[in-house]
């Protein structure tokens, strides 16, 4: 774990609304100079803290992609299939999330693909690729209530 001061905690909670301000505007937000915060942020990537940045895109504006949830159970839980899942999930652009959970299913997916016929083929795919994986089951969400990957960073 690395060590967060007060600062670095001020800028991870700023960055994460909005990773498109300057170091000027952070610097109105925070009690450091604009070099001290470009110092800061360049540190906090290299020490991973700060993993990417990206862009969150308007689902309406690129063709309202739906939302579905799948729920996967596993027969095996060898560390070599294991892997080899996680590698797969990790690599299919349509899986935005994956998460390993404790209860009936063995992992819990949020996937987004333009309709049911093409999730059904990546679904189709994700079984013939890793036959370990035994049965999912799926949910298509009606609306976004909320998206978003903000962590709270304590003060």
């Amino acid at each position: 774990m690395t060590d967060l001061d007060r600062f670095d905690r001020q800028l991870l909670n700023l960055v994460q609304q909005d990773a498109a301000l300057t170091a000027e505007q952070l610097a109105e937000h925070v009690s450091l100079s604009a070099s001290a915060i470009q110092r800061r942020l360049k540190r906090l990537r290299e020490q991973g803290v700060i993993q990417r940045q990206i862009a969150v895109l308007d689902a309406a504006a690129v063709g309202q992609p739906t939302t579905f949830i799948a729920n996967l159970q596993v027969e095996s839980e060898r560390p070599e299939l294991m892997a080899r899942l996680r590698a797969w999930l990790d690599a299919e652009a349509a899986v935005q999330q994956a998460f390993y959970v404790t209860g009936e299913a063995d992992f819990v997916l949020v996937v987004t693909s333009w309709d049911a016929v093409s999730y059904e083929a990546l679904m189709a795919r994700l079984l013939a690729d890793n036959p370990h994986v035994r049965r999912y089951t799926t949910q298509v969400a009606m609306g976004v209530l909320k998206r978003g990957l903000v962590l709270p960073v304590p003060q």
